[in-house]
């Protein structure tokens, strides 16, 4: 059986998430035929057959997370390899122990043996109706693998319900399924037991603390790429924010707020251009970009997503306006090309749209500088002797104090101010 490992999707990363897989396992593929999409870097990537042959085995299922490098499909390519499996393929890795916080997946134990019917690389690993042990959590008393418990809740199967049939009682996929297929073999659920009478009441006691409700669930997809980023850069950057306020009472109506704050942007870089740079802490040295592609950060209910403005500094109004909404409409469709989830000089959050005044937004390195604009507002403003109503809209300055100084960060600021303030 000839191995096809997981290759690198992007510029270094260390996992990509099973979609879907495209093909059956005994379908035969031609090489480039689509073979199973895969979840990584913030955009779902097609990785097509690398071979001419029969697709054998599956080295994970949908929601599992496959390092790079590591086994993702055997095939036979008919050249008597269908029966030796080669080095690499015995290294298939062990259970991982529960994920971390950070949604970091564990490394593999290079000294594994193999076994011929585990399900998955990272995750729950089944062999026959055996389960790895210290894959296998107990909630409410029911001993299950995060890859099953996943399975029940995607095929709507209540766990209290399922008789389990693996070793030391635990909930087999089969089991769910069972039920899945056929509801009437479920199991009514134990009754909870009759609540104890309460004591009597103690003046000095306090209550109890309350009970934790909900479920423990891996981080996967965006929100673990967006976990890992902001991980780095809260160990890498040392991050010093700067607020004020820009007065917009001077702007005729139907300005775009945007495009007014990315030309605000270089209007600050055209002052300080220290801000719109890269930093490399490790050899000590930066990079003073010439022109500006901004990273906007995109809300969206599966995570933030960071893409790039490209030109910012020599487009006009309508053709910034133009990349903005192509790239809300990539990130809606999660069809964001790899080449615009980096490389940007300086980043612009605009979260005001939500609610909310100033902030300490995080820097994504290498860039040394992002710039929040917060919910605007009208406010009494006194204006010689006498008092107007002017809209300030909040901004929120965040600097890496490696890079630059705070007299650099404020005259970038006060020139952002004073161009914000301009009619148009």
């Amino acid at each position: 059986m000839k191995i096809f490992n997981l290759p690198d999707l992007g510029e270094g990363l260390p996992d990509a998430e099973i979609v879907e897989w495209l093909v059956a396992e005994g379908d035969e593929l031609k090489t480039d035929d689509p073979m199973v999409s895969m979840e990584t870097a913030k955009a779902v990537v097609e990785v097509p057959s690398p071979f001419d042959g029969t697709i054998v085995k599956f080295y994970g299922q949908a929601g599992d997370v496959v390092e790079t490098g590591k086994p993702l499909a055997g095939f036979d390519v008919g050249d008597g390899s269908a029966d030796e499996a080669p080095a690499e393929a015995a290294e298939e890795p062990p259970a991982p122990t529960p994920e971390a916080p950070s949604g970091d997946a564990p490394a593999a134990d290079e000294d594994s043996a193999p076994r011929a019917d585990s399900g998955t690389v990272v995750g729950a690993m089944e062999s026959s109706d055996r389960v790895v042990a210290d894959s296998v959590s107990s909630v409410g008393g029911i001993k299950v693998t995060p890859a099953v418990r996943a399975l029940a809740r995607k095929l709507k199967v209540d766990l209290a319900t399922v008789t389990p049939t693996g070793a030391d009682g635990v909930v087999t996929r089969a089991d769910v399924q069972a039920v899945a297929d056929d509801p009437s073999r479920a199991r009514a659920p134990a009754p909870a037991p009759a609540p104890a009478p309460a004591p009597a009441p103690r003046p000095a006691q306090r209550p109890a603390p309350a009970q934790a409700t909900g479920e423990w669930e891996p981080i996967r997809g965006t929100r673990r790429t967006m976990a890992r980023a902001m991980s780095k850069a809260q160990a890498e950057v040392v991050h010093t924010s700067l607020m004020d306020d820009a007065d917009l009472h001077a702007w005729r109506h139907g300005q775009d707020v945007t495009v007014r704050l990315l030309r605000a942007l270089w209007a600050g870089a055209q002052v300080e251009p220290g801000l719109n740079a890269w930093y490399d802490g490790e050899k000590g040295m930066r990079m003073i970009h010439k022109g500006m592609d901004v990273g906007m950060a995109v809300d969206t209910p599966d995570g933030l997503f960071a893409a790039a403005l490209r030109n910012v500094h020599s487009s006009t109004p309508d053709e910034v306006r133009d990349s903005i909404n192509r790239l809300k409409e990539n990130v809606t469709h999660r069809a964001i090309p790899p080449e615009d989830l980096k490389d940007y000089t300086i980043m612009l959050s605009n979260f005001g749209v939500f609610a909310g005044r100033y902030a300490t937004p995080i820097i994504n390195p290498p860039c040394v500088c992002i710039v929040a604009a917060g919910k605007s507002r009208h406010e009494v403003v006194p204006v010689l002797g006498g008092l107007e109503v002017h809209r300030i809209m909040p901004l929120s300055l965040t600097f890496d104090h490696r890079a630059c100084t705070g007299g650099e960060a404020a005259r970038f600021l006060k020139a952002m101010l004073e161009d914000l303030a301009l009619p148009e």
